[in-house]
């Protein structure tokens, strides 16, 4: 079998590009210190314990209009996932901003998703964290998926899933180790759904792989699990908020956190699901069956156009990427 050698990397470089390539537009690397834009260059070593032990956390935003959606709140998610970890960030999270800001301005679009990755680190192949001489960031900007109901306005399909839910306090921490939501994914597929939601051992309502479930009930109060059992998705908080307008002029009868059993979820009015990609989802029927009248509900359209509005317009949320920046060095931080 050939070796590959450094100077072979030129044409080996050529014969790796992919069709799927072109969805994504640039990363920043702390390993390199620097951005790249061709996707080939866009690499992580494999002894970095986020490979091979999915040690380190992350978070995923939108990138809209050519502004940063809900930045800061997704920064603070970061930082409080790494604490719980035992991992420190790499650098301050205000240049964690910056960098963010440089890597979508050289992607050269307006829409899209920034990922931000932090790892433990290279440094060996073994479960020991003390290993790795220092922590990493991954920065990537690629193209954005489209909002679930604008291919399936007639709404979503949700059935239970059978993948044991995530318990105490890893459930609230957004980190790597996905295989959970990967099989989560893999079996709505599987069952000819679009998603499916955990439970937990008392028989209440968790989360979906990647998406929030929450839910309108007989009584017209729009009810999410409790925050202990899951991962708090900035979506979701934002949605609440939102909500909040509609308790005012009596669309809703309240909005909070409880346990939700699956009676609960038959006799609802509406489920609703949130997350990055999703916005917010109308899921239409549960286990085969109907939801209120099977048809996307008031508060999901109402709570919608708050959200797609709240991007749109909100400044405190928006931060534009446009705007002239330098990005900072890491290395010269040391």
């Amino acid at each position: 079998m050939k070796r590959l050698e450094l100077s072979d990397w030129p044409a080996l470089a050529a014969k790796l590009r992919r069709p799927y390539h072109a969805a994504f537009h640039a990363m920043y690397s702390s390993v390199y210190d620097a951005i790249v834009t061709d996707p080939v260059l866009m690499m992580v070593p494999l002894d970095d314990h986020l490979v091979h032990r999915g040690d380190g956390v992350f978070e995923a935003l939108k990138l809209t209009g050519g502004c940063f959606y809900n930045l800061q709140s997704h920064l603070q998610r970061l930082e409080q996932s790494a604490q719980a970890i035992a991992l420190s960030l790499p650098c301050p999270p205000a240049t964690i901003r910056d960098i963010a800001i440089e890597t979508a301005r050289a992607g050269g679009r307006r829409d899209g998703t920034l990922r931000i990755f932090v790892s433990r680190g290279p440094g060996g192949f073994s479960v020991n964290p003390y290993e790795c001489p220092a922590p990493q960031l991954y920065v990537v900007v690629s193209a954005a998926g489209a909002p679930f109901m604008r291919a399936h306005p007639e709404g979503a399909r949700l059935r239970t899933s059978a993948v044991p839910a995530k318990t105490g306090g890893m459930a609230a921490i957004k980190n790597c180790n996905y295989a959970p939501n990967v099989l989560m994914k893999k079996e709505a597929i599987d069952a000819g759904v679009d998603f499916t939601v955990g439970f937990d051992d008392r028989g209440c309502m968790t989360e979906g792989a990647t998406e929030n479930v929450g839910i309108v009930s007989d009584t017209g109060r729009l009810l999410f699990p409790c925050l202990d059992r899951i991962l708090a998705g900035t979506t979701m908080l934002r949605t609440m908020a939102l909500a909040e307008r509609l308790v005012a002029d009596g669309r809703l009868a309240g909005v909070g956190c409880g346990d939700i059993p699956r009676a609960t979820i038959l006799a609802a009015r509406e489920i609703l699901l949130t997350g990055t990609t999703i916005d917010v989802t109308a899921a239409v029927s549960f286990d085969g069956k109907p939801i209120g009248d099977g048809q996307p509900g008031p508060v999901y359209r109402a709570l919608s156009a708050l959200l797609a509005e709240d991007m749109r317009s909100n400044t405190d949320l928006l931060t534009e990427v446009t705007c002239s920046t330098v990005m900072p060095s890491m290395q010269a931080m040391e």
